[in-house]
């Protein structure tokens, strides 16, 4: 699996990574548990802090962090400022709330030997993020945020075309005071990661990404008997009905199928339109389009950004071609 920084925008590659040596593996699986024995006993008000300080950090250097997400995955770079502020914000959150939902929660009983029973949230230990391209910060932070918060440590496995993003993370949790080990990027391939499930040290494993992978990942931690979540894509619907607000519906539509250049979970990947007002609509919606603007994402004036790699690319053009070879009817 090749780690590389290649701006999406003119396909030149500007760094390659080396994969993770298995002694690396090693070394951070050992860091890792060293890290959860003395971060799960922390207060969770100290907790905390580290995450507060990495907010601040990312708002100090908003541009910085939004310029390397440009650069990996070709995200404009007002949508990537946005995606560092929405960060923020999730960090501050579990600063704001994290005591309050880690609370013990008494619970009702009507046994006469169990007159008390609650629920306590104990700290568990290392955890195996695999994250997507799409949001680079986003889907780091909305995992860490509440694992760190909890008093548990991470692994990160990011997507092998953001690399300088994961590094970037693991730089800021530790400027933000998180011991070593408590967040730790590897650059590992499909063997290590398997490896690391089944590590008796790694308590769960959560995903986003394709079926594909969800199924592999899945399997393996069922087999080792550990924890673990998928999210694993949408085909969402955007649904016209006759009594709608073309105006607002046609440009929201426009919004929900190219933010992101359309690479989102929900986006708007089928419009179903009633034959009412499908001939309006349409047009609406074209002219929508029209005035979308591709170019450099790091251009202010441009509104549509480039896929995040030019093989996506390809593949939207076979898409395309395949569509055309099956007939499809055009109104």
């Amino acid at each position: 699996m090749a780690y590389a920084t290649t701006n999406p925008y003119t396909g030149q590659v500007v760094k390659t990574f080396p994969n993770a040596t298995d002694a690396e593996v090693a070394q951070a699986l050992d860091q890792g548990q060293a890290a959860f024995a003395a971060w799960k006993d922390l207060a969770i008000t100290e907790r905390v802090k580290v995450l507060q300080k990495a907010a601040d950090l990312l708002r100090a250097c908003h541009t910085d962090y939004a310029k390397v997400l440009t650069l990996e995955m070709g995200k404009l770079l007002s949508e990537a400022e946005g995606e560092v502020e929405l960060s923020a914000q999730i960090l501050e959150y579990y600063v704001e709330h994290a005591e309050t939902l880690l609370a013990p929660e008494k619970l009702p009983s009507k046994h006469p030997s169990y007159t008390e029973a609650w629920v306590e949230h104990e700290p568990q230990g290392i955890l195996l993020a695999i994250e997507p391209w799409n949001f680079p910060y986003y889907q780091i932070v909305r995992i860490a945020a509440p694992q760190l918060a909890a008093g548990n440590v991470l692994i990160l496995k990011h997507a092998s075309n953001v690399p300088q993003c994961a590094a970037a993370f693991e730089a800021l949790f530790r400027e933000a005071g998180l011991p070593e080990g408590g967040f730790t990027n590897l650059y590992a391939n499909r063997d290590q990661v398997k490896a690391i499930i089944e590590d008796p040290r790694v308590q769960g494993v959560a995903l986003t990404g394709s079926e594909g992978a969800g199924a592999i990942v899945a399997a393996q931690a069922g087999n080792a008997l550990k924890k673990s979540t998928m999210e694993l894509g949408g085909a969402d619907a955007f649904v016209v009905l006759a009594d709608a607000d073309l105006d607002k519906a046609a440009k929201w539509a426009v919004t929900g199928r190219h933010w992101n250049s359309g690479q989102v979970c929900c986006s708007s990947k089928r419009i179903i339109v009633v034959d009412e007002v499908y001939d309006a609509f349409l047009e609406k919606y074209k002219a929508g389009v029209a005035q979308l603007k591709a170019g450099d994402p790091l251009d202010a004036s441009t509104t549509l950004a480039p896929l995040s790699s030019l093989g996506a690319r390809d593949d939207l053009k076979r898409q395309l071609e395949q569509a055309v070879a099956h007939g499809p009817r055009w109104r």
